[in-house]
């Protein structure tokens, strides 16, 4: 038979008439756990009604609040990088700066704001600018910076990356306002770099914004569109002057170390030459001494032998000679070189007088013959002897 029949069994969800087995109702379950959190938190046992009530709302509200203050505290916690820094302002006034490791900070009470301060950061701009010479130009500017004090950064500058654009624009109109058009376009780009990464340094520091510029780079610097050629063209011819001075430079450099190597080579030559003449002259002079003593001694074979080594000296020399013999009506031609080329030879071919008719080798026994007797006569010449002193 079925529960809800009459007479049936017993109601499964408690209804009806209850025995000792039957589940206990919802609200003695509740009844039953309200009592035992007030027993728990103080709440009595007097088995009152109000009283029981009070007893639960008063343990809600603890574990509301202890859970409360659990989220509270997980949400002060956080971490510092080892490249970021943290700035505490408490209750809006700046408190600390705190570095790498764990924090915690309470929540609504203080305010965190963290930065990286290893990082660089890069801002790129291009801008039409006026040079000093009323020329117009298109330069694209690149910014390299980070941050090196984060409380500066955060506190000091409402907007610190808005007041690097604007700075960086000021030193680039002022620095391209004081430079030359070529130079911004060719050889200057790096020193006007320079100029503008000390300028805008400067205006930052001055803000106090908490910025390093590492580096400040031209990337690209041209006339406008319109005169693009022919500013092509001068670049171009400029370019061509630059080389051909280079050319020239490297010419100078070659010659130049040459041409001092050929002086001091002269110079050298001609001290040699110096010493060459004093030592030869005074080996003369000592030689012309030494003879004044032998001639001193003995002056009549002094005197000879000199004569002699000066007509071998001068015979010496001489290739051809011509005698003209004494009671002869031919003058005779001696070709030494021939002869002494033909070392002694018999042969009368080289011989000649001075008609064309060959010598025979008798004829040059003659000659020869001659020759000795006419020198042994100058000799015994007593006038030829005075001639020789008086000399």
């Amino acid at each position: 038979m079925v529960w809800n029949e009459p007479g049936g069994g017993k109601d499964p969800w408690g209804g009806g008439n209850r025995g000792n087995d039957g589940p206990p109702e919802l609200d003695e379950a509740l009844k039953n756990l309200q009592k035992k959190l007030s027993g728990i938190f103080g709440g009595g046992g007097n088995g009152k009604r109000g009283e029981n009530d009070g007893g639960f709302n008063s343990a809600l509200i603890v574990i509301a609040i202890v859970i409360i203050g659990i989220i509270y505290f997980i949400r002060g916690m956080g971490i510092v990088n080892e490249q970021e820094r943290a700035v505490v302002l408490r209750l809006g006034v700046y408190k600390e700066t705190k570095g790498p490791g764990f924090r915690w900070n309470p929540p609504l009470i203080d305010t965190v704001y963290t930065e990286n301060v290893t990082k660089l950061r890069n801002w790129t701009t291009t801008e039409q600018m006026l040079t000093k010479d009323l020329n117009i130009v298109d330069i694209k500017l690149s910014v390299q910076y980070a941050i090196i004090d984060a409380q500066d950064f955060v506190l000091r500058v409402r907007s610190p990356e808005e007041s690097l654009r604007q700075a960086a624009n000021s030193a680039l109109r002022h620095v391209a306002g004081s430079t030359v058009m070529h130079d911004v376009l060719t050889l200057g780009r790096e020193q006007v770099a320079i100029h503008i990464q000390e300028r805008l340094q400067s205006y930052l520091d001055n803000y106090q914004t908490g910025i390093h510029i590492d580096k400040v780079n031209i990337e690209d610097s041209n006339p406008p569109v319109e005169v693009q050629e022919a500013f092509d063209d001068v670049i171009k011819a400029r370019e061509d002057e630059e080389r051909l001075k280079n050319e020239a430079q490297a010419y100078a450099n070659s010659i130049i170390p040459e041409s001092r190597g050929r002086a001091q080579r002269m110079k050298e030559e001609a001290q040699a030459y110096k010493e060459r003449v004093i030592a030869q002259a005074e080996g003369e002079a000592k030689r012309f001494e030494y003879l004044l003593t032998e001639y001193k001694k003995a002056p009549e074979v002094t005197r000879k032998r000199l004569y002699l080594d000066a007509v071998q000296e001068v015979m010496s020399k001489s290739s051809k000679v011509m005698i003209d013999v004494e009671g002869g009506n031919n003058m005779l031609y001696l070709p030494l070189d021939k002869m002494i080329g033909s070392g002694g030879s018999s042969s009368s071919s080289g011989y000649a007088t001075s008609d064309g008719m060959p010598i025979t080798p008798a004829d040059r026994d003659i000659i020869v013959n001659q020759v000795l007797e006419k020198i042994r006569r100058d000799y015994a010449t007593p006038s030829n002897s005075r001639r020789r002193e008086g000399r």
